[in-house]
């Protein structure tokens, strides 16, 4: 009698097995259905602008932000000229260098090796993927506006929209992986988004990116940060990454 009720026991069992497996499994799942579905989209804007369809709305979203009577003259006051200034230095590669040894700093200090090297791939692969990018499109900057920023490469995608995203996104990302309080993951993630979104407007607002750019460097730039994520979450997985206390 006791063995039969042991092997009742072992059935039930492997059922909840099966369904605790496929809970673990699934976040990958889905963050890997979200990779394949930015990168489609990125292919989606990258052919709407290849064949000139991309152009009206980008004029119309540009010109919208400047003053009808001076196009020298974005909207809004001095100050809000000057906060796109600030938003835009955000994703220059001075900046995300910096913010990139802060962070390798930090995990140097809670000894996550391999999640300090796993940003160094992440930040030097997505700026090369941009260069990359960029050189094989070769797409000329707007001329509808006077240049509010100095640019000296080609238009799409745009490099601060796609490294902001990558770097900040990946950096929000692997950063959550190795914290355990679900809030503390969401105020990282929250401010990584919010950052990236103000880098890629105040591209568009000083006149030097079409929007198609900007959405282009956003879906490229999240697809690689998600795609980090993973690899994060598969080497936790694998208990080659810890959570902290």
């Amino acid at each position: 009698m006791g063995e039969n009720r042991r092997r009742i026991i072992l059935c039930l069992a492997r059922p909840i097995k099966s369904l605790r497996r496929w809970g673990h499994e699934l976040p990958a799942l889905i963050l890997l259905v979200l990779v394949i579905g930015l990168v489609w989209m990125f292919m989606e804007i990258a052919d709407e602008v290849l064949e000139g369809e991309a152009h009206p709305l980008d004029r119309r979203l540009i010109l919208a932000m400047r003053n009808p009577q001076d196009l020298n003259d974005p909207v809004g006051a001095r100050w809000v000229e000057e906060l796109g200034r600030d938003f835009t230095a955000l994703g220059g590669i001075g900046v995300l260098t910096f913010i990139t040894l802060g962070v390798m700093g930090y995990l140097l200090l809670h000894r996550n090796f391999r999640i300090m090297a796993l940003v160094v791939i992440a930040v030097g692969g997505g700026t090369l993927l941009s260069f990359m990018l960029k050189s094989s499109f070769d797409r000329p900057r707007p001329d509808l506006v006077p240049h509010a920023s100095y640019v000296y490469t080609a238009s799409f995608p745009s490099g601060h929209s796609m490294m902001s995203a990558a770097t900040y996104l990946t950096l929000g990302a692997l950063l959550a992986r190795v914290h355990p309080k679900r809030r503390t993951k969401a105020y990282i993630l929250t401010v990584a988004v919010l950052t990236t979104f103000a880098v890629g407007i105040s591209r568009i607002y000083m006149g030097v990116h079409w929007p198609s750019d900007v959405l282009g460097g956003w879906t490229l730039g999240a697809a690689w940060a998600l795609l980090c994520w993973l690899v994060a979450r598969w080497l936790q997985m694998r208990g080659q990454v810890e959570q902290e206390a």
